[in-house]
């Protein structure tokens, strides 16, 4: 089951390093002060623990503005499914 709902930033792990386009996270802190999150990021929930693999540069603007939180689509997973991500 997946639901959108608003996460702090400093809970969610981003356990994959990626070199976010620093165009595109500029435009989109413009568009998110302007009009607003638009589009969730994708978590999956793991035993209580939030993990980010997508939305690197949405996750990015945010953290840029200054947000305490991220609207995003959280799905519930167990460990095994993170592993999937991980490799």
């Amino acid at each position: 089951m997946t639901k959108v709902q608003e996460i702090p930033l400093n809970q969610i792990r981003r356990p994959l390093p990626r070199e976010n386009d620093q165009q595109k996270v500029k435009a989109l802190m413009e568009s998110i002060q302007e009009i607003g999150q638009q589009e969730p990021i994708d978590v999956l929930e793991v035993e209580g623990q939030y993990y980010g693999f997508s939305g690197c540069h949405r996750y990015e603007a945010c953290q840029r503005l200054g947000k305490e939180t991220i609207l995003a689509r959280v799905r519930k997973a167990p460990r095994a499914v993170l592993k999937m991500h991980m490799a």
